[in-house]
């Protein structure tokens, strides 16, 4: 029933506040470090409200040999964050994925559902004014390394 409970609330809010997980004890009859320990114990759990636009660095083996970690720095340094964390202005966040499954076109990136192949850590800053100040971004993918 908590894993329940803590996976309908973050699908409906995107993260779980310690507020609903104190809602969530409370309406279970559980302690709240009960309902903590299950929502920390699995990755699929957020604690930290996500930005406006989520960014997703692929650190899978294809991606990692073609210098993907230098493109997730490339990210925290432009957004001033790290991994797992959001903007101040709520904006951004950036999360570090194991794997997309989109090898051919490593290093990839994902900013909300829009896939953005071979980027390199140049194009990092252009790739983010397309999600700044006009929404989401009308390119559902960028193939080109001269557009990265």
């Amino acid at each position: 029933m908590v894993l329940a409970a803590l996976q309908a609330v973050q699908d409906a809010h995107g993260y779980l506040s310690p507020e609903s997980v104190q809602a969530i004890a409370e309406y279970l009859g559980v302690s709240q470090n009960e309902a903590y320990g299950v929502a920390s114990f699995y990755a699929q759990f957020k604690f930290i409200r996500p930005g406006r636009h989520a960014v997703k660095v692929c650190q899978g083996t294809a991606c990692h040999v073609r210098r993907s970690d230098l493109v997730l720095e490339a990210f925290e340094r432009e957004l001033g964050i790290e991994n797992g964390q959001t903007t101040a202005d709520g904006e951004f966040s950036l999360e570090r994925v194991a794997c997309f499954g989109c090898c051919a076109l490593a290093p990839v990136v994902v900013v909300d559902e829009d896939v953005h192949a071979r980027v390199r850590m140049t194009g990092v800053k252009r790739l983010l004014k397309k999600y700044t100040g006009t929404g989401r971004s009308s390119e559902k993918l960028v193939a080109s390394e001269s557009d990265n």
